[in-house]
């Protein structure tokens, strides 16, 4: 990969960076703040926080793809204002119900759910609206500011929202979370108006297949897909049991657990302020294959806390997951946008999102259903070799091979 280019970035991309920053804090905040409250205040336990999870990420699934159309025919920024004010009034809900004594589990996760289109749209929408507005060769450079701003709301998110949770209640906790969307809402209004592109309206099926055919078609982008696909299964399998996991076995507080979540944010920004630095010593195909290799190391430590109970472990394991994986979203999402014609961006990037994000409610439901038949220590075996599987698939493809991101021109 080139180095790092000192000059400063367009304006235009400064404020998508912000958003970014309040949008993901905004995110982090209540996915922290949503188990807590449920085995806290609800009293769940494994199973019904795995179908939580469920129900929080199935927008991932159903709604990446009609994004994404939507992303290549009309304004990109109109779309992550409308979706990201959505996720305000999903947010500001909850305190409300709570206070009128209405909040139960099926409104937590109805909630949560719309709360999550804001994720999927501006998910979809800023990869293809940063080529727009920053010079192809800093690409590279403005997705390591943006997975940055991304890693420091992942670290500071769930440890401030477990802390609001313990030391004063959940309504703060989403009341925060409002107040950081609505300034996304704020910034994403500046940016420049980017109006819908002229011509002809294509067949939307045409589009979509369009798309599909590039991505399972390019040997690069194929391998990068499958792997992600079941990183995020496995993920999903560990992330539905955690926190009961955490606080029923490991004995945790709500405020120890906001912290090992930010302990994962931690090793992003970690690992996406050594990016730069590593890859100068590292190949790309070297770079991308650190993602997945992390991964795995991580899954076989928290797997071990079942015999060592220990949240140094715990520490270690999300520590571990925050750093190879943000380096792999850096490097993956810059391959994508040099190999993917900018018209054609939104849908492709829905289609990944849709298989690999998709794969997020599955892996949920998944951990949802062995954790009620066969227990915690099943769902963590079983994301253990979900993470093995991923880093074969990458391993023995092409992608490994790759010398610098200018083979990608």
């Amino acid at each position: 990969m080139n180095p790092t280019d000192n000059a400063p970035l367009p304006a235009a991309f400064r404020r998508i960076g912000w958003s970014n920053l309040c949008a993901q804090f905004s995110e982090q905040v209540a996915l922290a703040a949503a188990p807590l409250a449920a085995v806290l205040l609800l009293s769940a336990g494994p199973a019904e926080t795995g179908w939580l999870q469920t129900a929080q990420t199935l927008p991932f699934l159903l709604l990446s793809i009609p994004a994404g159309l939507i992303v290549d025919r009309a304004s990109r920024r109109r779309l992550m204002v409308g979706t990201e004010a959505l996720r305000a009034l999903s947010l500001l809900a909850i305190p409300l119900l709570l206070a009128a004594g209405g909040l139960n589990l099926p409104w937590l996760a109805v909630l949560g759910a719309l709360g999550a289109v804001g994720t999927v749209c501006y998910s979809v929408a800023a990869p293809a609206f940063v080529p727009s507005v920053v010079p192809r060769q800093r690409l590279a450079d403005a997705n390591r500011w943006l997975e940055l701003a991304r890693s420091v709301a992942y670290a500071g998110g769930p440890a401030l929202g477990g802390a609001l949770v313990g030391w004063i209640g959940v309504s703060s906790a989403y009341g925060l979370a409002a107040a950081l969307s609505i300034l996304a809402v704020v910034l994403l209004a500046g940016l420049p108006k980017d109006e819908p592109r002229s011509g002809p309206q294509r067949d939307l099926l045409h589009d979509l297949g369009e798309g599909a055919r590039f991505a399972a078609g390019h040997d690069l982008l194929r391998p990068i897909l499958l792997t992600a696909v079941f990183f995020n299964l496995s993920w999903f399998v560990l992330q539905a049991v955690y926190v009961a996991y955490a606080v029923q076995t490991l004995g945790l507080s709500a405020t120890e657990v906001g912290a090992t979540l930010g302990i994962y944010g931690a090793g992003m920004i970690v690992g996406a302020a050594l990016a730069p630095a590593i890859a100068r010593r590292l190949s790309f195909g070297a770079l991308v294959l650190l993602g997945p290799f992390c991964g795995l190391c991580a899954a076989s430590v928290m797997l071990a806390t079942l015999w060592l109970p220990s949240v140094v472990l715990v520490g270690t394991s999300f520590f571990l997951f925050g750093v190879g994986p943000i380096i792999w979203t850096i490097s993956t999402m810059t391959l994508r946008q040099a190999v993917t014609p900018n018209a054609m961006l939104g849908r492709v990037s829905a289609l990944i999102m849709t298989a690999t994000f998709g794969a997020r409610p599955l892996g949920a439901a998944i951990g949802a259903a062995i954790a009620a038949q066969a227990g915690t220590a099943a769902c963590l075996a079983l994301a253990t070799v979900g993470f093995l599987i991923q880093l074969l698939v990458i391993g023995f493809s092409r992608v490994p091979r790759l010398r610098d991101i200018a083979e990608l021109a």
